[in-house]
């Protein structure tokens, strides 16, 4: 049975450290992906704030409610399911990358914080890692859901395969001169876990740091079903999530691991 959906991926700039024009504009950019059709938006890394970490505590969304109310008005007036990317969110005096995903009930069926934070970019000095995989049920299919330096580590994506994720989601401000590894990464993932991967990368400068977009959709044999520019645009795919279990049983590679073998020695 086909388990059809058209994604998609906002690939928007982002405006430093202002909250209000970012959901302003999220908001228009998730009306136009709904009358195109959408039946999941997907939105980048952190698009409430961008990294705008010096002042992070006083910018960022309390507990996330700015970002739920508004995502889950969204998504019920839309009749869509909403990944929220991820956003600055402030629990009990931390600030957390966080990712909230609605159903097209407006109700909230997966949560995630970024568990691996990038020294490159501070984010240890400023926010708090979290202690837990993003997985969760969207349309009755089981998806995952990291974020941007995630990618690096594939024991994350390979236990959400094994827990019987099909679809794993990655939103991003993934900056240059590092496109080569973003593409090869995703590729990776996607076939050595034979799953989707979408990702949500941003455009636009923030400092001295630009950022290159190239948001992506790649099916579980490693092709690329789009791919974005470098320019603020709305990408679109249609996935047929029931293609997954027929290509894990053609190349049966979960049957044919040796997990005694892979520990540290």
């Amino acid at each position: 049975m086909s388990q059809q959906l058209r994604l998609a991926l906002l690939q928007m700039d982002i405006a430093f450290g202002e909250p209000d024009v970012n959901r302003a504009r999220a908001a228009d950019l998730i009306a136009e992906a709904a009358a195109n059709g959408a039946d999941l938006v997907v939105l980048p890394e952190m698009w409430n704030t961008g990294y705008s970490l010096d002042n992070i505590q006083e910018i960022a969304d309390h507990d996330g409610q700015e970002t739920i109310a508004l995502m889950s008005e969204l998504a019920q007036a839309y009749n869509l399911n909403i990944h929220a990317g991820s956003v600055a969110s402030l629990v009990d005096g931390k600030v957390y990358n966080s990712t909230y995903v609605f159903n097209r009930a407006g109700e909230i069926v997966g949560r995630y914080s970024k568990i691996h934070l990038f020294r490159l970019m501070d984010e240890e000095k400023y926010l708090e890692a979290g202690n837990e995989i993003g997985l969760f049920e969207l349309e009755g299919v089981q998806v995952g859901t990291m974020i941007c330096y995630d990618l690096r580590f594939p024991e994350l994506t390979r236990t959400m395969s094994l827990n019987g994720a099909q679809i794993v989601f990655l939103p991003a401000e993934w900056p240059h001169p590092r496109l080569n590894h973003w593409r090869h990464l995703q590729l990776a993932r996607a076939i050595e876990n034979q799953m989707f991967v979408v990702s949500t990368n941003r455009v636009g400068t923030a400092g001295e740091t630009a950022f290159f977009g190239h948001s992506m959709v790649v099916d579980p044999w490693g092709e690329v079903l789009v791919e974005g520019e470098e320019t603020e645009q709305i990408l679109y795919a249609t996935v047929d999530l029931s293609v997954v279990p027929e290509i894990r049983s053609r190349i049966p590679i979960f049957e044919d691991r040796r997990p005694d073998l892979y520990t540290k020695r």
